[in-house]
């Protein structure tokens, strides 16, 4: 166990992430580096294992938050849930028997995109803009739960601002919805994580039990406040965090 006040910074650390995540994912991009930095002493696998717990409550609270307010398909939801859940699974294994590092310059240059098309498309996901045909949407979102909740087991921080890009470009959502479903199948990909990590013995029930808590309260003020501000605050938040995101794979590929 860690001495005392370094719990209560990881606490502290974790209610930033929970607050971040809930509006427009990237909490990872906090929590990761932070729980790496203060707890040096653990295996990587250990501490990676230990901080899903806390993602998965915060995310679980702002769940319940957005649910109240935004209509859900909760038969499709299910299904995409099972093939996230798979997904993440499948790169946390994937992660424990490989590098992730020569990903890296791909997500970054990935993300360096991402920046300039929503910072120009003034009107990116402020309003519902596309009506798929039904067959078209589901296999699409499909994919969608595939691939980034593969991305979210194998390499993780991020995972929630892909998963909302991904329904507002590919699916025309607008913010706040796409962020309901971002929450719903990042609960999923956490889950598979998770899964694994318990087999493996790889979770300090310690630092993760204080720091899910804090993670939650997190969760439950960054989904209000989203709701309250609605899509333009989101833009701009959706932006800090994805500029962030790219600056920590820039300073991660060359350090």
């Amino acid at each position: 166990m860690p001495e005392w006040h370094i719990l209560i910074l990881l606490c502290a650390v974790a209610f930033t992430a929970g607050f971040v995540d809930a509006i427009v994912g990237g909490g990872g991009l906090i929590q990761l580096p932070a729980g790496l930095s203060l707890l040096p002493q653990l295996p990587v696998g250990t501490v990676v294992g230990s901080l899903k717990i806390p993602a998965f409550t915060g995310t679980a609270f702002a769940v319940r938050q957005y649910t109240r307010r935004i209509a859900v398909n909760w038969k499709r939801v299910a299904l995409l849930a099972a093939l996230a859940f798979l997904a993440s699974y499948t790169g946390s294994w994937c992660l424990s028997q490989m590098s992730n590092q020569m990903l890296k310059p791909i997500i970054a240059v990935v993300l360096l995109v991402v920046i300039v098309y929503t910072y120009f498309r003034k009107d990116f996901g402020q309003s519902k803009t596309k009506s798929l045909p039904p067959v078209r949407e589901k296999y699409l979102s499909m994919a969608i739960a595939v691939g980034i909740g593969f991305y979210d087991g194998f390499i993780g921080p991020g995972a929630g601002s892909f998963f909302i890009l991904a329904f507002i470009g590919l699916l025309g959502y607008d913010f706040l919805t796409a962020g309901t479903w971002a929450k719903l199948l990042n609960l999923s990909t956490n889950l598979g994580s998770i899964v694994l990590f318990l087999g493996k013995g790889s979770i300090l029930w310690g630092v993760a039990l204080p720091m899910a808590l804090c993670n939650g309260m997190g969760g439950i003020l960054g989904a209000r406040f989203a709701l309250l501000r609605g899509n333009r605050f989101i833009r701009y938040f959706f932006l800090v965090v994805v500029c962030a995101t790219f600056l920590r794979y820039v300073y991660s590929i060359f350090n």
